[in-house]
């Protein structure tokens, strides 16, 4: 029996728990901060302070394992709560680390790969990059995500809902994965993918925002939301903090070294297979 174990079962994990389930001899478990989790998953119970005689148990009987679990400011949960465990687990084959494009910082637009020095410009991105340099020093693979969309959380159902916004902010580009996509590339990774090694799971495209609501529009038959400049958008702190880094991110490693042909390669295609599934 191969045995999955995810630290942090979010939107990520449940893809890629989704995608192995349905193959045979996968045993797959999940943490959470309470009890309840169901739908053929085990629900291991992880604060981020303590492990548990349970966890310990998933952890040195665990084949594989994913962390998703944000870094906070005394660093990794994970390590500081399981490292022992961690190093001790011997059926431990895999061991992948879930991180964000946002550690490279801003390019000015230009383009950046996995050779790239990193240049966090925020504290949450910097707190990443010390993550992952403690996770790579224990033979985990890296992944740094673009921005994720999937079911359930794109720009048609922002449309649907009438929360859309057309922000403009000229020479703006983000990079985007559908959620597919990571499962599949984190599938690959597991039997192609090189210990320490850093992959960027982002898609073909960068484009502006404002070009997703165009498109998303175009498909549902609905005018898009007018242009909102940038400076009157009124965001977030936290909103207004992925504008700040501008750059554009090469995939070309997860093609050569994971074999990856991805199913969305740029937000139009992600789209236009959100609405089809979408439909009766």
């Amino acid at each position: 029996m191969t045995s999955l174990l995810c630290f942090g079962f979010g939107y990520c994990a449940e893809a890629l728990a989704r995608r192995l389930a349905a193959k045979a001899g996968w045993r797959i478990a999940g943490t959470s901060r309470r009890q309840g989790r169901a739908g053929g998953i085990d629900n291991l119970v992880f604060d981020g302070a303590a492990s548990n005689s349970a966890l310990d148990q998933a952890i040195a009987g665990a084949t594989h394992i994913l962390v998703s679990v944000p870094p906070g400011a005394e660093g990794d949960p994970v390590l500081r709560a399981c490292g022992p465990q961690l190093a001790a687990a011997k059926s431990l084959a895999w061991t992948g680390y879930l991180s964000t494009i946002g550690v490279y910082g801003d390019s000015g637009g230009g383009w950046v790969d996995e050779d790239t020095p990193p240049r966090p410009t925020h504290e949450r991105a910097a707190r990443r990059l010390a993550a992952e340099r403690e996770w790579t020093a224990r033979g985990a693979q890296i992944y740094r995500l673009a921005g994720i969309y999937g079911p359930g959380r794109n720009a048609l159902a922002d449309l649907k809902a009438g929360t859309a916004r057309r922000i403009v902010k000229p020479g703006q580009v983000f990079n985007r994965i559908h959620v597919a996509d990571i499962a599949q590339c984190l599938e690959l990774a597991m039997r192609h993918g090189r210990a320490g090694r850093v992959y960027n799971l982002t898609d073909d495209e960068p484009a502006p925002p404002g070009d997703v609501i165009l498109e998303a529009a175009r498909l549902l038959g609905l005018p898009p939301p007018p242009a909102l400049a940038f400076e009157r958008a009124e965001l977030s702190p936290m909103a207004a903090s992925f504008y700040a880094d501008n750059r554009r991110v090469r995939n070309a490693r997860i093609k050569a070294e994971l074999k990856a042909a991805l199913r969305f390669p740029t937000y139009r295609e992600g789209l236009a297979g959100l609405l089809a599934d979408a439909k009766p």
